[in-house]
C-alpha cells in the first residue's frame, strides 16, 4: 500500500473527514515517526510495531559483481520490530 492509498483508505472510512485533512495527518505522522527517528527515539504503536534506530559496525563487505573486497563505514539503520497482536494477525493465530 502507498501513502496516497492509505490516505485515499483513511478518507473512505471517515467522510466526515476532508481529503486534505487526512493528507496533513498521514504526512504529520510519518513526519513525527521520521523525526524521533532521527533523534534516536524509539517509536512504539501498541499492536502493531516498534520502530528504532540500530547501529552497524564498519566491516570488510564483498562487491558481488567483482569478489574485491571493499570497506563499508559504520552507519544506523532504521529498525522495525512487529507487535504481537500484528504478528497473531499475519499468522492467523
Amino acid at each position: 500500500m502507498t501513502k496516497s492509498e492509505l490516505i485515499s483508505r483513511i478518507a473512505e472510512l471517515n467522510p466526515h473527514l476532508y481529503q486534505r485533512d487526512v493528507e496533513r495527518i498521514v504526512s504529520t505522522i510519518f513526519e513525527e515517526i521520521s523525526a524521533a527517528l532521527e533523534r534516536g527515539d524509539r517509536v512504539e504503536l501498541r499492536g502493531f510495531g516498534a520502530f528504532s534506530v540500530k547501529s552497524r559496525d564498519s566491516r570488510v563487505g564483498r562487491n558481488p559483481r567483482t569478489g574485491e573486497s571493499v570497506q563499508v563505514n559504520a552507519k544506523t539503520v532504521p529498525f522495525f520490530k512487529t507487535g504481537k497482536q500484528l504478528r497473531e494477525l499475519i499468522n492467523g493465530s
